[in-house]
């Protein structure tokens, strides 16, 4: 990286950052460039240099937040998703607390950013991020288990809508509880103690 590149790179971080320490005081649709401007220390122009729109600085920005998130995984993707098709069925369930903590305490060190994406579940991007989770891991895995597809959504649904609802409570409550303790919660009530026993 060139020192032209490395300027670049700072001046956009500092934007990135400026941006999400706004959403933790204000919905998105009311952050202005001028506020984002004034975080940041840089003037319009510079803005403009970077972005078209806050928009565009939103995506960049949640690119970013997902660089950390897999920053708090120790594993490689390929390491974490392994080879479905050849698995054992008791290995494919990915709520677990090995991948359960990891996840919390990235949502405990970051949940201003998580509070304004519940708030902002679209220009958030909450559904592609979760896209990817449904196209990658829960649909093989149900898949592989011969759930009909057509009856795979209602499934997923219930899965990914029932942790996102347990995480909401828990920032409503300022992430306040162990990660350890809602890791639990999650786990027993994805994995009832009688199905994980294979009773």
């Amino acid at each position: 990286m060139n020192k032209s590149e490395s300027k670049y790179f700072n001046t956009a971080l500092r934007m990135d950052e400026a941006l999400i320490a706004l959403l933790e005081k204000k919905d998105l649709e009311y952050i202005t460039v001028k506020e984002i401007c004034h975080q940041a220390g840089v003037n319009r122009s510079t803005f403009y240099l970077h972005y078209e729109s806050i928009a565009e600085l939103l995506d960049e920005t949640m690119e970013m937040i997902n660089q950390r998130f897999l920053s708090y995984f120790p594993q490689e993707e390929e390491a974490v998703l392994g080879d479905l098709e050849h698995r054992e069925l008791n290995d494919l369930v990915f709520v677990t607390q090995e991948y359960l903590l990891p996840y919390l305490r990235f949502i405990q060190d970051n949940k201003k950013v998580y509070r304004a994406a519940f708030r902002n579940p679209s220009s958030m991007q909450a559904n592609a991020r979760y896209g990817v989770l449904k196209q990658r891991i829960l649909d093989p895995i149900l898949e592989r288990f011969e759930i009909p597809a057509a009856r795979r959504p209602y499934y997923i649904a219930y899965y990914v809508e029932g942790i996102a609802a347990i995480v909401k409570e828990w920032l409503r409550h300022d992430c306040g509880d162990s990660v350890e303790m809602i890791a639990a919660i999650i786990e027993s009530c994805v994995r009832p103690k009688e199905i994980h026993h294979g009773q």
